[in-house]
């Protein structure tokens, strides 16, 4: 998947009104706020985290072995490590816990390191089921490292689009349970107490468990929502090509809804089993919302843009609830998209249906 950094805002710092917040620099952050410190699952729990030293993730990653390299994006390495589940400290390869291990590659650019350290920042504050935990941190000689907990089945994008689960697709029945547990996750993270705006949300940062229960990641980019009278944000363009919401792209104007747009295109990627933008494809077919909102809105031509991989899994009345869905997700006009909440419970509804179809 390619990140791509938008360097457009339509909001000079002085031209900002008292109805928005902005950046100083238009880097990204999450500050911690009282509201952040409630009860509910959330608590400014940073100072918990376990501060490794370098040579303990040397350790713990067999001195960052090729063997132990789970993957790399466009400022860090992620590399798979092993500690003691109870006192933290490194062990032997297959005992104690797994962990992953990502650190800031040298020579990156400072982007990067900015966003490994609103990470830290962000989910050193945060706790949910569908996030996923971070353990501790490394910040010494040079070096800026984040230790999270090992999610075993990786991210959405490879199960749909790679080599995820031996290349046997996702079942009807899983992605709807995917597609639940990533609403719960942005609804905590827009929810009062929080207002967090993730701002990078994509099928990449969606990681899968053991049960195919989801961990929300990449909080490289994520700020705290407007508050009081705010509208919105007021902050640089970025995030991932092809889900960005179309008036955070035009304006550089951040609300919870430019989150929910990214959960629309999500939503379409699950559902038709093709990558938000997919140059290969023909060139009308190269943007998945512009190529399938015309199917999704004629009950007779939704299967047409369904993954055949799910042919025989669904009913078409459920099949029309979810492009429902992604269509309000995805629509142009940001007051036209719902809430996270609101989607988790449409979501919930729907799975009672999946059930008494489909009983385990």
């Amino acid at each position: 998947m390619t990140n791509i950094t938008y360097f457009h805002t339509a909001v000079r710092e002085d031209d900002s009104v008292s109805t928005t917040s902005t950046d100083d620099d238009g880097a990204s952050s999450v500050v911690p706020t009282a509201a952040s410190q409630a009860e509910g699952g959330i608590s400014a729990l940073e100072f918990y985290l376990k501060s490794f030293s370098f040579k303990q993730l040397k350790a713990a990653t067999r001195n960052f072995c090729s063997d132990t390299l789970l993957g790399e994006g466009a400022f860090g390495l992620v590399y798979k490590g092993w500690i003691d589940q109870h006192n933290l400290t490194p062990t032997k390869p297959g005992t104690g816990v797994a962990v992953a291990v990502k650190m800031h590659k040298p020579g990156s650019c400072q982007l990067g390191l900015g966003k490994l350290l609103t990470e830290k920042r962000s989910l050193g504050h945060l706790y949910h089921p569908n996030l996923v935990s971070l353990v501790g941190y490394c910040l010494e000689d040079g070096n800026s490292v984040l230790v999270y907990e090992f999610v075993p089945r990786g991210s959405l994008d490879n199960h749909l689009f790679g080599r995820g689960s031996n290349g046997i697709p996702l079942s009807w029945s899983i992605r709807m349970k995917v597609a639940l547990g990533a609403a719960k996750g942005l609804a905590f993270l827009h929810s009062t107490e929080t207002n967090v705006i993730h701002r990078d949300f994509n099928s990449s940062n969606i990681l899968l468990d053991l049960n195919y229960s989801v961990k929300l990641s990449g909080f490289g980019l994520a700020k705290n929502g407007p508050i009081g009278d705010e509208s919105h944000v007021s902050t640089r363009v970025m995030g991932t090509y092809g889900y960005a919401a179309p008036e955070y792209v035009s304006t550089g104007h951040l609300t919870a809804k430019s989150d929910v747009y990214g959960f629309g295109v999500v939503l379409l990627e699950i559902l038709c089993g093709r990558r938000a933008v997919d140059r290969n494809r023909p060139s009308v077919e190269h943007n998945l919302v512009e190529w399938a909102k015309p199917y999704l809105k004629q009950t007779r031509k939704i299967v047409r843009v369904l993954d055949i991989h799910l042919k025989g899994q669904y009913s078409l009345g459920d099949a029309k609830k979810i492009a429902n869905i992604a269509l309000q997700c995805t629509s142009n006009e940001a007051k036209h998209r719902p809430k996270m909440d609101e989607i988790v419970k449409a979501l919930e509804e729907l799975q009672v249906s999946i059930y008494e179809t489909h009983p385990k």
